[in-house]
């Protein structure tokens, strides 16, 4: 395995200095892997089977972080499906009555599930901010990403959201996320420009469902959890990464979302990202130890972080216009 490693540079090599944090903004917080789906793609690797989640004591602590830092402005929140876990709304609630945005990571068909069916409602009622997975426009290709029968709910989902004014009103934000197919041989592509497929994903959303939406976020697929599966199946794991460091940008090295975030797990450890999170690359504090909520609390600051920990994966978040959990970075 050391050896698909030793084919692609070191991404620290291509920096022409330590990647450090600015001042934390954002805080995302995985809160388990309980999902409805099980999605391909996913860098999670969620799905219904699986069961570990937030525990009452985490959740207490976040709910405390969040109170505690005001410079923290959105509590981003993920998963698995993020409403199937434990905590989800208490730490929505606390968010909201902080004056934080929230962001909901939402696969759409979590609404047709039992027990999930006041969701719309609630994200409308608490104005949570919509960031639905829609990887294309195309019923085969979404069905052939996230299951049978996938688009034709998250159709649905978007109608009702519609309904109740998201994409509509301006306090009621609705976003939908593209990912590139994954692929099956060495015809790599990155996502296509971000502004020319929102026009047509919102074009061909109205004109055959009457669905609006306000903006398109492309992703590129970090070769992390299901997709560096799916590669490394088909012997394109190490052709993957040599791709993306081919299309290496620099200029998106000042955008990314690294930068300005910390990740949360549902064990209440940090990370610097998400796929740091899902490749056990914990965040470190000056001395060298690892970084947990707790320690957040007790030394009352955000900053403790000195340099950013990448890994080879990082090439998918500078490739081309660069990649983030909201999309292109240029």
């Amino acid at each position: 395995m050391q050896a698909q490693y030793t084919a692609v540079t070191p991404f620290n090599h291509k920096l022409s200095s330590p990647l450090t944090k600015k001042g934390i903004t954002v805080l995302q917080i995985n809160l388990g892997k309980r999902c409805n789906l099980a999605c391909t793609h996913c860098h999670v690797e969620a799905g219904p089977k699986r069961t570990e989640e937030l525990s009452p004591e985490i959740c207490e602590q976040l709910i405390s972080v969040i109170h505690k830092f005001p410079e923290i402005k959105i509590v981003d929140l993920t998963g698995g499906a993020p409403e199937m876990n434990y905590g989800f709304k208490p730490l929505v609630e606390a968010a909201r009555a902080t004056g934080k945005q929230v962001i909901v990571r939402s696969n759409l068909t979590i609404y047709f599930e039992d027990g999930f069916g006041d969701l719309p409602e609630y994200f409308a009622k608490h104005q949570v901010r919509i960031v639905a997975s829609l990887p294309c426009y195309l019923v085969d290709n979404v069905d052939k990403m996230r299951g049978a029968g996938v688009f034709d709910s998250s159709v649905k989902a978007l109608q009702w959201l519609n309904q109740l004014g998201y994409g509509k009103d301006e306090n009621l934000i609705l976003d939908l996320v593209f990912n590139p197919q994954l692929p099956n041989g060495e015809n790599f592509s990155l996502a296509p420009e971000q502004s020319n497929l929102e026009q047509d994903y919102k074009m061909f959303l109205q004109e055959h469902f009457d669905i609006v939406f306000n903006n398109l976020f492309t992703i590129t697929n970090l070769p992390v959890g299901r997709t560096k599966m799916h590669l490394e199946r088909r012997k394109l794991y190490t052709s993957y990464l040599q791709f993306l460091e081919l299309h290496f940008n620099p200029s998106t090295v000042e955008h990314l979302m690294c930068r300005d975030e910390l990740s949360i797990d549902y064990l209440g450890n940090v990370y610097d990202c998400d796929f740091n999170q899902m490749m056990n690359l914990p965040a470190k504090t000056r001395n060298g130890e690892t970084l947990t909520v707790g320690k957040l609390l007790e030394a009352g600051s955000l900053d403790l972080i000195s340099e950013i920990r990448t890994a080879a994966y990082c090439y998918g978040c500078t490739a081309g216009s660069g990649s983030s959990c909201s999309g292109a970075l240029l």
